[in-house]
């Protein structure tokens, strides 16, 4: 049987994809938050380094992480970065979700009106005070463990209300609906700007804390080296940004509709960390301050959580390429500390 002309063309066309080293790229959804802390994922995807390793991404917009990690769940994304708290709220309900690295740590503050800023400057004077949160938002977490430290009852001793995002917790701020409000950067300096004051930071609660934790649902770990390259492509991102500024910004500035040096002020923010391992003691760390708060029931164990060969072979494997370089001796030795079960 003949092939027809349109068929033999396609074939020759696919043929020579192959033989000059090309191949077809394999298209992954992945969800984001606004906010740079999310800024590898745009870096990764600006910068090209995603179609170095034979991705196709998609970047998913959310507002915030309990809708994330529900799409997540729903088989709706491959990957999304929502925060630490959505992540072990499902996992501790039974959902069959790995982390498998990390985007960010830190980054959550605690504002006031200036007139109330003399007035709560502890956690400890947020007794009876109104709260707005972002819902299953890290900062959340940690303000909760924090309360709980203090002998104060977050479900008794103080009102919290579950915000959808941190432009919402801004105007209840500052329209004197609560007395404080718990948010994630940038949006930290957009209230300084609008006149409202951080009074505590969500570092000093619980230093080095987790944040936006790289997670994917168990079934999609059996898929081959897409998670190994996945990862190559966000670390290559994050050694980028470190050596890169104006570029970084550049690519930030496509996802997140805010001024320039607002950008810049919370992306290389000193209460930014911007590790991409997965973070297993933090995370443990995290995982028990929940408990103890009585965030979660806790009953189910935390280590079958985590994956963490992705992340190994694809920090080996770049750290091979350039063995001399001090980027990749510093996280070898990161993963070293941090990441073990």
């Amino acid at each position: 049987m003949r092939t027809k002309p349109l068929v033999r063309a396609g074939l020759a066309a696919l043929a020579f994809a192959f033989a000059s080293g090309a191949a077809i790229a394999e298209s992954i959804k992945v969800g984001y938050l606004p906010v740079t802390g999310h800024a590898k994922f745009f870096v990764a995807k600006e910068q090209g380094f995603f179609k170095q390793e034979g991705l196709d991404v998609e970047l998913v917009e959310f507002v915030n992480s309990a809708d994330g990690l529900n799409a997540v769940v729903a088989n709706k994304l491959d990957i999304g970065a929502f925060g630490t708290t959505a992540p072990l709220v499902h996992y501790s309900r039974g959902a069959d979700l790995k982390i498998i690295g990390g985007i960010m740590g830190e980054d959550a503050a605690i504002i006031v009106k200036p007139e109330n800023a003399d007035k709560i400057r502890n956690v400890a004077d947020l007794k009876g005070k109104k709260i707005a949160t972002i819902r299953l938002a890290t900062g959340d977490a940690v303000l909760r463990a924090a309360l709980k430290d203090q002998k104060i009852d977050w479900k008794k001793d103080v009102e919290i209300f579950e915000l959808k995002s941190p432009p919402a917790v801004l105007e209840a701020v500052k329209s004197g609906q609560v007395d404080a409000g718990v948010t994630w950067g940038p949006h930290d300096i957009r209230a300084e700007r609008q006149g409202l004051k951080v009074v505590i930071r969500t570092g000093e609660l619980q230093p080095g804390h987790p944040c936006c934790r790289l997670v994917v649902k168990s079934e999609r770990l059996k898929e081959g080296d897409t998670w190994d390259r996945f990862l190559r492509a966000i670390l290559k991102a994050e050694k980028f940004a470190a050596q890169n500024r104006k570029e970084t910004i550049d690519s930030i500035q496509k996802y997140v509709k805010l001024d320039r040096d607002i950008l810049e002020q919370g992306y290389y923010s000193p209460h930014l960390e911007q590790g991409t391992d997965p973070n297993v003691k933090g995370t443990q760390k995290f995982w028990t301050t929940m408990v103890s708060s009585e965030f979660i029931e806790g009953s189910r164990p935390l280590q079958p959580a985590f994956a963490l060969d992705p992340y190994h072979r694809a920090l080996q494997g770049l750290a091979k390429e350039q063995p001399n370089d001090p980027f990749w001796k510093q996280k070898l030795k990161a993963e070293q500390e941090r990441n073990v079960l």
